[in-house]
Order: structure tokens, then C-alpha cells, then sequence
């Protein structure tokens, strides 16, 4: 299946990074390489794009969507490692990071992937296929109190409950293998009448895919770990799909901004307040009504963005 990226919210993405033709940048979140192809477009020869993704299969479609581009170094890692990452490619600071948050239409599309709740395929959703936790296990092996707190706290489920009992009711009787055999779990421990909004399996299995693939524990530090790469002048871009993300981005930049606590009528700060910079976005952007209409996946997304002062 090819890996097709189209990129969220890009005018606005390219526009927040104000990207220097010499400059060096980060994709943390590679993908399709769909911002990628616009940020190096907009770079010179000694301009350097460095392409982060833990899924080998989109490192591949990226490298074969990149390869008219000579200065473009491509990283099989985590984003939550930037710093390790850069540090390894003795670069010290970076003019511009964007963090695409998420699961790619690629991931979603190719159904043995086991991240779409639609037809029947192995419970997987790992994005980086080398790791060894996987849905499935899980699905199978976590204790019931640990499966529900998880369906509710990263899927924001109201049945999560009911869907963790049931869970642990079926796997009694057999290992569940399948997503289909767990969305016929999930759907009946919905009440018909109460499964109007999406589909019902939906934010169980966004709450899994989280949980499979950290998603959420350790974002705020990478946050801060981006800014504290950022050079005077740089910007961190981030895109949010869920409010669990874009509430760890939103805490991460305030505390990067920092607060004056002086009274105010105090010639200057006593309080020894420090700040890294200024977040530029004192709302989160939203996609605009026409890349709603091209691209439905934009719906929830938030863009936030921070400049290193």
C-alpha cells in the first residue's frame, strides 16, 4: 500500500516555522513526509532538514518521496528522544521542530496494522514494529481496573467499565486475537441507544493505541525537550489530535513562558522569573473551513506554536 500523507493544517505549519533557507529543522513525526517535501523545498544547499519517525515503512516511503533532495538525514527513533538524537548528530541547536501528533492515514488505511476498528485484523497498533507491546497483549493481559482507567482516561470513554469487565469476561474463555473480536465487545457493552456519536469502538481503541505506543506519558518533557533545542529565533510547531495531547503541549509552553510574580507596581522582576521564549499561538490554530471540506481527519486538529527567545 503506498504510504500517502496528506499533511494537516501545511499553510499554517510552514507560515508558524518562518523557515531560513540556511537554516537546519526537525520533522519529529516524518510520516508521508508531506510537511517535510515543503520545508526543504523552501531550503538551500546548507540548509538541513532532519526527518524523525519510529515506523520503518514510513522512513521508506519518505527516503522515495525525498530522494530528488540530497541534504535530508533520516532517524528510525522516537521524538521523545530529541535530544539524544541531535546530540548523536553532533548538531546543537535547530532553527524550527514540528511535531505532527498522532496516527498517520497510512497507519489508520492499512488495516494489518490492527489500528482501524473497521474489518478483521490482528491486534497490533504498534507504530514502531520492533517494539514487543502490542495491542493484543493488552487487551489480554492487563488487569481489568488497569484497562478501564486507560479506556477512560485516553479515550475519554463513559463505558469504559463495562467494556473492561467485558473484556476480561471474554479472555477467560479465549485469548482475543482479532480487532474485530474486540469491537463486538466493545459494541455490546454500549447501550444502542447511547452509540450515535462515531462509531463505538473509536475511542477504545484510540485509548489503546495510546497506551501501546506511549503517546501521552512522556509528551510533556519532549515538549520541553524541543524548546530547550531551539536557538534564538526558532520555533516549535506542534499538531494535537485529543485533548490529553494538546492540554500536555498547552502546560509545556506556559511553563517554557514563564510568570512574573512581582506586584505590579514594581519598577522591575525581583522574582527571578525566567523565560525561554513566547508562545506565539494564544489560542490553538484550527483548520480552516475548506481543508475541512478536502480533509476530514483535520477536524480535531490544533495547532500550538512557540518561539525560543
Amino acid at each position: 500500500m503506498e504510504f500517502k500523507h496528506k499533511p494537516v493544517m501545511l499553510k499554517e505549519c510552514i507560515e508558524g516555522l518562518k523557515i531560513k533557507p540556511e537554516g537546519t529543522y526537525v520533522d519529529g513525526t516524518l510520516g508521508g513526509a508531506g510537511h517535510s517535501r515543503e520545508i526543504v523545498k523552501r531550503l538551500e544547499k546548507q540548509g538541513k532538514l532532519i526527518g524523525i519517525d519510529r515506523d520503518e515503512e514510513a522512513l521508506q516511503a519518505a527516503k522515495e518521496n525525498l530522494k530528488e533532495f540530497s541534504n535530508v538525514i533520516y532517524v528510525h527513533n522516537n521524538h521523545d528522544n530529541i535530544k539524544e538524537i541531535l546530540r548523536e548528530l553532533q548538531i546543537d541547536k535547530v532553527d524550527g521542530i514540528l511535531l505532527d501528533l498522532g496516527v498517520s492515514s497510512y497507519q489508520l488505511d492499512e488495516r494489518n496494522r490492527g489500528f482501524s476498528y473497521l474489518g478483521e485484523n490482528d491486534l497490533d497498533m504498534r507504530m514502531d514494529k520492533s517494539q514487543e507491546l502490542t495491542a493484543k497483549t493488552v487487551i489480554n493481559e492487563y488487569p481489568e481496573e488497569e484497562l478501564a482507567s486507560l479506556i477512560y482516561e485516553y479515550g475519554e470513554e463513559r463505558f469504559s467499565r463495562q467494556i473492561a469487565k467485558n473484556i476480561c469476561l471474554r479472555r477467560k474463555e479465549k485469548t482475543i486475537k482479532t480487532t474485530k473480536e474486540l469491537v463486538e465487545i466493545i459494541e455490546k457493552s454500549i447501550p444502542k441507544a447511547k452509540q450515535k456519536d462515531g462509531h463505538p469502538a473509536k475511542r477504545t481503541f484510540q485509548a489503546i493505541r495510546i497506551e501501546v505506543n506511549n503517546e501521552i506519558k512522556p509528551l510533556y518533557q519532549t515538549i520541553k525537550n524541543s524548546i530547550d533545542c531551539l536557538r534564538e529565533g526558532g520555533r516549535l510547531c506542534v499538531i494535537t489530535f485529543h485533548s490529553l495531547e494538546d492540554r500536555a503541549v498547552k502546560n509545556a509552553f506556559i511553563e517554557a513562558k514563564g510568570k512574573c510574580t512581582c506586584p505590579s507596581d514594581l519598577p522591575y522582576c525581583v522574582c527571578g522569573a525566567k523565560t525561554l521564549g513566547e508562545i506565539i499561538t494564544k489560542k490553538p490554530m484550527i483548520a480552516t473551513k475548506e481543508e475541512l471540506e478536502e480533509n476530514t481527519r483535520s477536524k480535531s486538529a490544533k495547532l500550538r506554536i512557540f518561539e525560543r527567545r
